[in-house]
Formats: C-alpha cells, structure tokens, sequence
C-alpha cells in the first residue's frame, strides 16, 4: 500500500483534496464508523442513521468507480456491496475499537501504509486525536486543508487581526467582496443595501402558512433504499435507548439527492424564505427552509453551488432579492464565520460560561414533556425528525435554556445529540456563543433575550397554551416571561456594561421592588420543578 487515504464521516465530497493524486493501483481509501462518535453525547437515532447511511453509500459509489474502499462497519448488517466479508474488519479482535483513533491504530500496524492522507477534520478533539495515533504509529502523513469551505483559517485570522470585537456582519461584507457574490458591476451590492434583515420578519396570518397561495409545499422526500433501510434497522436495534425515532426518516443522504433537495428548494421554496424565514407554527417543521444543512455538513453539496443557485434565481427574476440574500447571508456569512470563531477560540471556547449558569438541563428536553405549547412542539419536533429551524433553536429550546440559567456545556451536548445536521465546529459556537452568550460576546453583540410575547408574536403556539406571555407571576403566568425579568435582574450589573441591552433595562427599572420579589419567588419555583 503506498497511500492510506481517510474519509471521515462528515468528509462525503469526492471532489476533496484527500482525492488528489488518488492512484487507485496503489491507494486505499479508508473509512470506519465507530461507536463513540454515537454515544460521545447521547445520539438521536436519526443524527446517527444519517452519518452512517450517507458514509455508506459514499462507499459503494467509490466503489464502483473500481477504487479500493477499507470499510469497517459496526456489525454483520453491513450490505456486502459495501463490507468485504473476507477481510479482517476487527484487526483480530473480538470486538472493533469504540473511538476513531483505536480503529485507524488497528489498520496502521497491520497494513503499514507508507503514508497517510487526510483532509483537516471538522473537529478540533478529532483533529488532536488523529493526529496523536499517526505521530505514535511512525508514519509519514500529511494533513490537507479542506477546501470545502469559502474562508480559510488563514483569511479569517486575517479578519480577525486588530479587531477589538468580531461582528459577523462585517465578515460576511468581506466574503460578498471576495466571492463576487450579489454584486453590481461596480462592485457595489445588488440593491443597495448590504443586508436585508428588516424585510426578513415575516409572520403568518390567523390562518397561517395554509391560507397562503400559492400553497405551501413539503420538500422533496427521499424513500429509504436498501441500504438505508439496513442503516435504520441496525440503529434501531443497536442504539434502541437512544432518544428520537426513525420512522419519518427521509433526509437526502447522497451527492444525487442533495443536488435535488438544492433544485427543491430553489424552485419551490427560496421565493418565501426570506419573509417567513423567523416565523413558526406549530405542527410545521418545514415551511420556507432549506433542509440543505445536512448535505451541506456532509459535504455532499459544496456552498459554491448552493450560491451560486440562489444568486441565479433572484437574476432569472424567480426569487425577490430580500430573500436571496438572506439565504445566502446563512451560507456565506454565518456557516463560514461560526467555523472561523469555532478554530480562532478552541479548544477554551467548550469551557466558556460567561453568566457563570449552572442549572441542570430539565428531563423534558429529552422527552417534550411540557406543558408549555412552544417547547412542547419544538423539542416534539426535534425528537420525531432530527430537525427544528433556526428560529425554534435560538428563539424557543435556546432562549428557554438561556433564561433558565442552564449550564452552557449541557445545552451544547443537547443540540450536538438531537440534531441531524449537528456537528461541532458549526454547533458549538451557535450554541455557546449566539444561543447561550457564554463566549461573552464573541459570537452575538448582546444576549439574545425575549419575554413569552415574541413567541407570541412570531407563532400561533400561545393560543394553544395555558400560560398568559403577558403575565410574569401568578399561575397562568408564562415562565418565558417570568424567566425574561428574573434574568435581566440577575445580571442587571453585568448587562449594563452593553448599550444593546439599554432599552431592555429601562423597561426592568419600572418594576418596584414587590414586583421584582414576586418574580424571583416564581422563577425560583420554575428552577425546583
């Protein structure tokens, strides 16, 4: 063997620098699924089948390209066009290594590759971890940079460099400029203006997403093949006390099906992203959203092309601008920042706890157990599909966790375990930094904090619900809302250091001091239940 060549689970992009120079005579493309990366946090059943249905049919078509694949699956499930059933899976153990690291260690001293190739993993304990076994094992390797990606780590400490605050804003401006993305001829943005946020806060009506016209149309399903049915019944079994459920599970999982979830979205859905982009409704997972974050973070789609789409259509007059480049501003802007402040910090951003918040996370993320209507359909949502938008995430499971005082790093393991498009150099940040404020403010100008009433304004689930967001004590009082004071007051030294939070600290010096008491005493209820 000359080179052994690892394809990390979230690496699925045959157009990837691991390919360059590839001699199939000679090179055998390596990929392992192990336990660990399942049960590190407490995996969902669909986040898992996603990863392991998309790696192995990643390796099937590498496969049928005539390359040699070393596949190490979990067990005898595996389809025979992906596992070789003459070749030594568990290196002569009784059972495969549970970590990455232990697998490749086993494959390294029994095949003594003359050097390994890599692309950068996506995780910096990962990183480290790989990088340790092929320094002990006394191979010559060689770690490439992943070119998936629009901003290198070079750019963005270039960015960074001088910079007393980083703001995503202003990063993204530079990646519009760099990228020739929405621009005019002159160089100037397409309309006028850099950012169209304010047009992007749409609600829907008392009839909601259904009254519109045209109708709104569910995304593009994919059936599960035989395969993926193989995957779903071997998680089903092995990981049966995992949270979630697999019965609904139809994400797109190869480069075909990404690259027609992209053509879906474009034609049938990018026009009233932009509008309804922030608005929820209960029993509506999907509305206006993409679904291309998991293709995305599984590199079956590349973001050159997810752009360049979307900037299409608002040119060929298909989708309004506003909305084009709010879409985009998630691709270029904040997707590429988030891993630009996620490399910049580690690996001291995980230990981040900027309000010192300690509070356990309640049971009833793991179950949606509540009777609150917003949370109840949220996290509901999340368990039966993997999925929930950003909205629901920053603005209802985050901002609830936030109010409540949770400990930063619990929260983070929670959306690291539930999501299908979870992985850590793009969740962590969002989760610590935008949802949590535990960087301090790396990540968001403010903390990103609301009483039960912008729940109540962007979605239909209070009138569903037994609590009043208008009220702050008493038994129908919303613990949104309790929770929104009793945070302000709580922090009300260290908030008024941020001109941001101003308004919202004049609207809290109204409160006499019977009030105050009286949602202390109901917010130190809520945290004992």
């Amino acid at each position: 063997m000359r080179h052994l060549i690892l394809i990390l689970g979230d690496q699925l992009d045959r157009r990837s620098a691991a390919f360059d120079g590839l001699d199939p005579r000679q090179d055998v493309l390596w990929m392992a699924e192990v336990a660990h990366e399942s049960t590190k946090v407490w995996s969902a059943k669909a986040r898992i089948a996603v990863f392991l249905a998309a790696m192995r049919h990643f390796a099937a078509a590498l496969r049928e390209e005539g390359l040699n694949v070393d596949y190490h699956a979990f067990d005898a499930t595996t389809p025979e066009s992906i596992a070789d059933p003459d070749a030594d899976t568990n290196g002569g153990m009784a059972t495969p290594p549970s970590t990455l690291e232990a697998r490749l260690a086993v494959t390294l001293r029994a095949q003594r590759p003359e050097r390994v190739i890599l692309v950068e993993p996506g995780e910096w304990s990962v990183r480290e971890a790989l990088r340790g076994v092929l320094d002990a094992a006394g191979i010559d390797w060689e770690e490439r940079p992943d070119r998936h990606f629009l901003c290198s780590h070079e750019q963005f400490a270039a960015h960074a460099r001088g910079r007393r605050q980083l703001r995503m804003e202003f990063f993204y401006r530079e990646m519009r400029q760099w990228h020739r993305v929405l621009l005019d001829a002159a160089g100037d943005p397409e309309g006028g203006q850099w950012n169209y946020d304010v047009d992007n806060r749409g609600r829907f009506g008392a009839g909601g997403p259904g009254a519109l016209e045209p109708p709104l149309r569910r995304p593009r399903r994919f059936t599960p093949d035989a395969i993926t049915r193989a995957v779903l019944e071997m998680v089903e079994a092995r990981f049966a006390t995992h949270p979630g459920a697999l019965n609904e599970f139809d994400w797109p999982i190869t480069r075909a099906q990404a690259l027609e979830a992209l053509a879906d979205f474009i034609e049938h859905r990018l026009e009233r992203f932009g509008l309804y982009q922030d608005a929820i409704w209960t029993g509506e997972p999907w509305l206006f959203h993409s679904r291309l974050s998991v293709a995305l973070n599984l590199k079956l789609l590349d973001p050159r092309e997810v752009i360049d789409a979307a900037e299409r259509a608002w040119r060929a007059g298909r989708a309004p601008l506003a909305a084009v480049e709010g879409f985009i501003r998630q691709v270029l802007g904040w997707r590429e920042y988030v891993r630009g402040v996620y490399w910049q910090s580690m690996p001291d951003y995980a230990q981040r706890n900027a309000l010192q918040a300690s509070a356990p996370l309640p049971a009833f993320y793991w179950t949606g157990d509540t009777d609150m209507a917003c949370l109840r359909d949220a996290i509901g949502q999340t368990l039966r599909l993997g999925h929930a938008h950003h909205i629901q995430r920053l603005m209802v499971t985050g901002l609830y966790a936030l109010l409540l005082g949770v400990e930063p790093r619990a929260v983070h393991e929670w959306y690291l375990a539930v999501y299908v498009d979870a992985v850590e150099w793009v969740e962590m940040p969002n989760t610590l930094g935008m949802s949590q404020y535990a960087d301090g403010g790396t990540m968001a100008s403010k903390p990103y904090v609301a009483s039960g009433k912008y729940i109540q304004r962007m979605s239909n689930a209070c009138a569903g619900c037994r609590y009043d967001p208008a009220r702050a004590t008493g038994p129908k009082a919303c613990p949104f809302t309790t929770l929104y004071w009793d945070f302000l007051a709580r922090h009300e030294t260290t908030l008024r250091t941020n001109p941001r939070m101003a308004m919202q600290l004049r609207n809290l010096a109204r409160l006499d001091a019977e009030a105050r008491a009286a949602i202390a005493a109901q917010a130190s209820g809520l945290r004992e239940r």
